[in-house]
């Protein structure tokens, strides 16, 4: 375990610019603390995944000017609304978009798991997003029954492999196993990722994997490339199961990122913060 636990700024530092990153959505593990380092360090050209959707986490990293590329079946902040910072660069043009569904993020991850180069889907035939996707394919089914008066349509896309996948889980133990419980996503998208990255709120002496009742809950370390601790390491948007979102911070964050000035005032307040901690 020792090799695998780094600090947050080590960790922050392989996300490589360019990267393709896979992240998680605001109810489930978003390593906020560490995206605050990978900001920090004025990563760019980020290509972003979210599984299967983004939030918080990639409106502060479009704002601050680290994404290229959003690709996610949608982006929202949910009562809060549409994320601010992703709104003014989709306006604008800064920034590459790749729309998409909730069963093709996941589909193309568990291509990359399974190592094979596509999947099949049906349900976005008759939609217009295949049309905006030049990356995707429509093909007749090559097992439809000879002499069909009809062709059998089936959309295939490619696997989706990230470089990095990044989020934030309960626990860690000295295993390097990480327990994420019931949020599959996150197991999956480890198992496609090249590397992935994990902050956790504490590292126990135990083994999880010993624990036929954890278990089922944990990616064996394996999976896993690098850990941090980071106490209330997903602030503001909660961690089930461990404390809640905190509804006033996204607020104001909301309310101060609809000006690029707001946001980089709130962004300097936040460095400010942290370093008097």
């Amino acid at each position: 375990m020792t090799d695998m636990l780094t600090s947050l700024d080590e960790l922050a530092a392989r996300v490589p610019d360019g990267a393709l990153v896979a992240i998680p959505p605001d109810y489930s593990g978003c390593a906020m603390a560490a995206v605050r380092r990978v900001i920090a360090r004025a990563a760019r050209g980020l290509h972003l995944v979210g599984v299967p959707s983004g939030g918080l986490q990639a409106d502060w990293l479009i704002g601050a000017g680290c994404v290229g590329t959003m690709e996610a079946a949608a982006l929202t902040l949910g009562e809060f609304g549409l994320p601010p910072r992703f709104a003014a660069a989709l306006k604008a043009g800064t920034i590459a978009t790749k729309d998409a569904t909730c069963p093709v993020i996941h589909a193309g991850l568990q291509a990359a798991e399974k190592g094979i180069p596509f999947m099949p889907l049906r349900g976005v035939i008759g939609s217009d997003l295949a049309a905006n996707r030049p990356d995707w394919k429509i093909i007749d089914n090559p097992f439809s029954a000879e002499g069909a008066e009809r062709g059998d349509p089936i959309l295939l896309f490619p696997a989706i492999r990230p470089d990095v996948t990044l989020f934030h889980a309960p626990r860690a133990d000295r295993c390097g196993n990480v327990w994420v419980g019931v949020r599959r996503e996150l197991m999956l998208m480890a198992h496609a990722s090249r590397s992935a990255l994990v902050t956790v709120e504490t590292v126990e002496d135990t083994d999880f994997l010993a624990d036929p009742v954890l278990a089922a809950g944990t990616i064996p370390a394996l999976y896993i490339d690098a850990i941090a601790e980071a106490r209330n390491g997903a602030w503001p948007v909660g961690l089930a199961g461990e404390y809640p979102a905190d509804r006033a911070a996204i607020a104001a964050y909301v309310e101060a990122a609809q000006t690029q000035e707001g946001f980089d005032a709130w962004l300097k307040a936040l460095e400010t913060e942290a370093e008097a901690a």
